[in-house]
């Protein structure tokens, strides 16, 4: 797939609402872009989970745990007064915030029509996209997943690469097609584990990295230089929201939550 010539690539971002550590990727991404070549022209930033804020606090609690989702409520209560979000951190660099109910609402998809977007890049994106907004954008829609693919598709890969005793996490930057983590690899990273590690600081530094492999892809895709590696799916795995059983074994492993 051709590049976008001596232009700036156009790039809106879709993400979810979390002031712990998606916004990790983003302080990273909106300090280090290169401006001379890339214009974010939106971001758009949803809903966690897509449902009630209790059922979301329910499940948080049966995953950390009492004492760490205490920790947990008690970070985010913070973050939270001094007003912290990724919504803010775009608006003070600049960056147009684009409201987004749903990512396949044809009011939407005509939006970033409209704005003749090259790449969408989803991050933590809580919505699947369907074929309406993958056919949007001139040159594709990419996804960063914290997981080696097709083997940990899913939900929370940090998590069970940490339980299954990887030696490293490795971030996947793919294309994004209908079925869900499927897509060819346009990049990937390394990022080591450690023997008694904690989720904590695999989530905080798979972010921040995570945004710099993201550039180094967008970049070339820019520059027409488009190698996906399609996955064998005949290894394809998938991992669902951990449940208190997994963090008791990952616990008894000698990892930490936070």
């Amino acid at each position: 797939m051709s590049g976008v010539d001596d232009r700036k690539l156009k790039l809106v971002f879709v993400t979810e609402d979390d002031p712990l550590y998606v916004i990790r990727f983003f302080e990273v991404f909106f300090d280090e872009y290169p401006q001379d070549q890339i214009e974010i022209v939106g971001v758009s930033v949803q809903e966690a989970f897509h449902e009630p804020k209790w059922k979301t606090a329910r499940r948080i609690f049966r995953f950390y745990g009492a004492v760490d989702f205490v920790r947990l409520l008690l970070r985010y209560v913070k973050v939270k007064l001094r007003g912290d979000s990724i919504v803010k951190l775009a608006k003070e660099k600049g960056l147009p915030v684009i409201q987004c109910g749903s990512v396949n609402d044809a009011e939407y998809i005509q939006r970033l029509k409209d704005l003749e977007v090259d790449v969408i890049a989803s991050v933590a994106g809580p919505e699947i996209f369907k074929k309406g907004i993958l056919e949007t954008p001139r040159v594709r829609c990419i996804n960063i997943h914290s997981g080696r693919l097709p083997i940990y598709r899913g939900m929370m890969p940090n998590f069970w690469q940490l339980l299954h005793g990887e030696s490293h996490a490795c971030i996947t930057v793919h294309e994004m097609v209908e079925k869900l983590d499927a897509g060819g690899v346009l990049g990937t990273l390394e990022w080591e584990l450690k023997e008694n590690d904690s989720l904590d600081r695999v989530i905080t530094g798979t972010k921040r990295d995570g945004a710099r492999l993201m550039m180094d892809v967008i970049l070339q895709l820019k520059n027409g230089e488009d190698h996906a590696v399609a996955l064998d799916m005949s290894k394809k795995k998938y991992f669902s929201f951990p449940q208190p059983a997994d963090v008791k074994k990952f616990r008894k492993r000698g990892h930490r939550m936070i």
